[in-house]
């Protein structure tokens, strides 16, 4: 089975979030499922700067507007195409803002050009290579099965996987005219919402398939709550959405081989567990003792609850604890998360970066990780730390609802506990979770077979890739795979 993916990001290459992470895992498991993959990236200087052996497979004198090269070549295992467009993505800053944390003021133009691309691809104009079916990741590819569908050629399969439906690409109904798209798009059948022209809403209408990257996700984003305006859409195609939980590369994120753990460890020798303790503390200015060691690895935003980290800080260093937190985001969290750090010297320490090989030390040291999200799809840091033995601390929404075992009286009883969860999403609620947790901590046999069930969980994407190559094959015609 021969299937073009389309992603915006891509791992170990360019990274924002999670969605990188999949877009370069998935291809890996399911290769062991006799799937070949190539993978379609915007030719960021990242992902140039990463490229070695190259070919130009083929070239576009108008995409949209300017010239582009489509390059393959391989990276870390993964079969790449890259849409080189040096005019759309040979830029500073991130793939979707400027270094002022802008919005680039053409990414409309930007990721169309790349779904356009990848649809051409997709039709059989790439030499030699023809794919079975295309999947593509979040609104910056929506535009792919559109293309697609309103192409003329013949149909081919597609899968829409919606990561965050909070991001949908929505752009002025001004733009319309500038896609290349026939006036029959421009409806409420097709990319049309409420007088703009949305690429979420493209990929969700217009893809054979959807899926989202949790079973819970998939039946919260059906609701006003968590639909974010997209809920009426995906009712009417219910029969088509899926609901997958993602998985983790357990060779990156293997506790006895991570480069990046200053003493490795496994299940049955959690002993070296608390000297990686004494490498965070040290590493975030944390005075030594025998309390928990909270952490919190994530964008410091509202979604992910990190407000009410940052209100409940003066209760975890109350009750013994002390807390470690890496990341950017909202200005006000930041602050509040300043001036705790200012009002608790030694107890909490505060890193606003994003640093890969710092994360991984983390779960690997801290005893529990905070993941109070208001919403959340499916969340990968809490499967990092069932990996390593970071007890999660999880609110009771999305994937961390699927991932996670509450420490319940029952799943204590049963030794199936590998997490403590909470909800509502609110202060009082995450207060009570981490006296709940203290507690647990306190009881080091309990805490042990916590962290250890936690660490038997599979977390990989063995599962997952198999119910993806279910889905991908339900969508073939019978009997050609």
């Amino acid at each position: 089975m021969k299937v073009l993916s389309v992603a915006s990001e891509l791992y170990p290459l360019i990274k924002t979030g999670g969605l990188a992470d999949v877009a370069g895992a998935l291809p890996l498991a399911l290769a062991k499922r006799g799937v070949a993959t190539k993978t379609l990236v915007p030719g960021y200087p990242a992902v140039m700067a990463a490229l070695r052996e190259v070919a130009i497979r083929m070239s576009f004198d108008d995409l949209l507007g300017v010239r582009a090269d489509v390059l393959e070549a391989q990276v870390a295992g993964l079969d790449l195409l890259v849409l080189d467009a040096p005019a759309l993505f040979d830029r500073a800053g991130g793939p979707y803002v400027d270094v002022h944390g802008k919005d680039h003021p053409d990414n409309w133009r930007r990721f169309a050009a790349l779904s356009l691309a990848g649809a051409r691809i997709a039709a059989g104009e790439l030499p030699g290579w023809q794919p079975d079916l295309v999947h593509v990741h979040d609104w910056q590819t929506g535009l792919v099965p559109a293309y697609m569908r309103y192409s003329g050629k013949p149909a081919l399969p597609s899968v829409m996987t919606i990561h965050n439906i909070a991001f949908q690409g929505n752009f002025g109904g001004e733009i319309f005219g500038a896609l290349g798209l026939p006036a029959q798009a421009m409806d409420v059948e097709g990319i049309e919402y409420f007088g703009q022209v949305s690429y979420l809403k493209a990929g969700i209408q217009t893809a054979w398939a959807v899926s989202t990257v949790s079973p819970s996700y998939a039946e919260e984003i059906l609701t006003p709550e968590f639909g974010m305006g997209m809920e009426g859409l995906l009712n009417r195609r219910i029969g088509d959405l899926h609901g997958i939980v993602n998985g983790i590369d357990t060779d990156v994120w293997n506790p006895q081989t991570d480069p990046s753990v200053s003493h490795p460890f496994g299940i049955d020798d959690l002993e070296a567990r608390p000297l990686n303790k004494r490498a965070v503390e040290a590493r975030f200015g944390l005075i030594e003792d025998d309390g928990p060691l909270f952490c919190v690895i994530s964008r410091l935003t509202w979604q992910k609850g990190l407000d009410l980290v940052a209100d409940a800080v003066d209760e975890i260093v109350a009750l013994g604890g002390r807390l470690a937190v890496l990341g950017s985001g909202d200005e006000a969290i930041v602050n509040a998360l300043r001036s705790a750090a200012y009002r608790h010297p030694g107890r909490v320490g505060l890193s606003v970066a994003y640093d890969e090989p710092l994360s991984h030390l983390m779960q690997a040291g801290s005893d529990a990780i905070l993941i109070p999200s208001r919403f959340e799809p499916c969340g990968l840091t809490q499967l990092y730390g069932l990996r390593y033995g970071c007890v999660p601390v999880v609110s009771r929404t999305g994937g961390l609802n699927d991932t996670v075992i509450d420490a319940s009286p029952a799943a204590l009883a049963a030794d199936a506990a590998t997490g403590i969860s909470f909800g509502p999403v609110t202060l009082e609620s995450l207060k009570r979770a981490l006296r709940r947790t203290v507690r647990l901590y306190g009881d080091r046999p309990t805490w042990s077979r916590i962290q250890k069930q936690g660490m038997t969980s599979d977390v990989s994407w063995e599962n997952s890739a198999a119910l993806y190559h279910k889905l991908y094959s339900s969508l073939l015609p019978k009997g050609s795979h």
